[in-house]
């Protein structure tokens, strides 16, 4: 064989070779076949099953997330246990659990009940004051709009109250409204809005962009739905933060309470956490000083924590103390603490529930 030959045959060789490198394209997706997917997979029970399956596959296009069975189970299965897959569901005794948040609220904020009282006095746009028609109220929706008029028409309604209103989730996946307002300013909204993005989470639509966006717009390196589950309850990468607690634990013989929050957050934040507390009394044997260890657990809600070196070698430490690997992600445990609810809850017991749910949509979807 002539020197050219060799040449141009080893050359067809290595294209070759470094075509089965190359990961093959995927197939374009079928917008169609997808929605029908989505509403073979809901529940019988859901109503208007080509209007949600519609709005479950814009939030997948829009936030660029493959509309696998695992994800559209994923989200079916929080959707139902949240609202029963009705876009605002009606909560029992709402009025009153309202009033009790309202005034809680204005005592720590420290505006007098009877400042309170009076505003409420005030009539609404409708002919009835506002406390008649907070004592109607039926919906998060309907509660949601009463304030939001309310901080608009009384004086110093925004300065006084603004911060009363007691609705701080919304929409059929329970999203909060915080999260959504912030995901807004960081990926675009595939809505006109109406009115706000508060206004929006009330809507399926809306609901379900955020809730989804909330659920699996992140990367994780999980190898189980159950800790998404979790994390969409008590905040993201709360069941890898839980995991790094109980190795820290170990470690350090310290107990902790397993619930995802490496640092004290709110007006305490610059106090050190016990969690903190505990990887400092570790230091000499991590080879870190406090600054180091402050700045790692500050990245607590971000997957940039796994690349820390506190992350790295407070698991290293433990894994050799026990003589095994240990789980990278484990479910919180934390008590459940709100208005609406009057069982002794936890967040195991909601990833746990929806997880059920997750099952048994995959098996409609085999």
């Amino acid at each position: 064989m002539s020197t050219h030959s060799f040449a141009a045959l080893a050359a067809v060789v290595v294209a070759l070779l470094a075509g089965c490198s190359i990961p093959q394209r995927q197939p374009p997706i079928d917008p169609d076949a997808v929605r029908a997917e989505i509403e073979r997979l809901l529940p019988a029970k859901t109503e208007n099953r080509s209007g949600w399956a519609g709005d479950i596959f814009i939030a997948f296009e829009s936030l660029e997330l493959p509309p696998t069975s695992e994800h559209i189970c994923a989200v079916i299965a929080v959707t139902d246990q949240e609202s029963n897959l009705v876009t605002d569901p009606i909560v029992p005794g709402l009025p009153d659990i309202a009033r009790r948040e309202i005034e809680t609220r204005a005592a720590s904020l420290g505006i007098p009940k009877l400042i309170v009282g009076l505003a409420l006095k005030v009539k609404s746009p409708d002919g009835t004051s506002y406390s008649d028609r907070l004592n109607r109220v039926r919906t998060e929706k309907d509660l949601s709009e009463i304030f939001e008029d309310f901080t608009g028409r009384v004086p110093l309604g925004e300065q006084l109250f603004g911060k009363l209103n007691p609705v701080h989730t919304g929409g059929p996946m329970q999203v909060s409204i915080d999260f959504a307002e912030q995901q807004a300013k960081q990926k675009r909204y595939p809505y006109p809005i109406t009115r706000n993005i508060r206004g929006e989470v009330f809507t399926r639509r809306g609901g379900l962009y955020f809730g989804i966006a909330h659920l699996l717009d992140y990367p994780a390196q999980y190898d189980d739905m159950l800790y998404r589950f979790a994390d969409f309850n008590a905040g993201h990468y709360a069941s890898r933060n839980v995991a790094f607690q109980s190795a820290l634990s170990s470690a350090s013989g310290k107990p902790l309470a397993l619930d995802g929050d490496l640092l004290i957050r709110g007006s305490d934040a610059s106090t050190p956490s016990k969690t903190e507390l505990a990887v400092r009394s570790l230091a000499s044997r991590l080879e870190l000083d406090d600054k180091q260890v402050r700045d790692d657990l500050e990245r607590q809600d971000n997957a940039a924590f796994e690349d820390t070196r506190t992350y790295k070698r407070v698991f290293a430490l433990a894994e050799k103390s026990k003589g095994r690997d240990l789980p990278r992600a484990m479910v919180p445990q934390i008590k459940l603490q709100s208005p609406k609810i009057t069982r002794n809850l936890t967040t195991e017991w909601f990833a746990r529930r929806v997880d059920q749910r997750y099952d048994g949509c995959l098996a409609r979807a085999r």
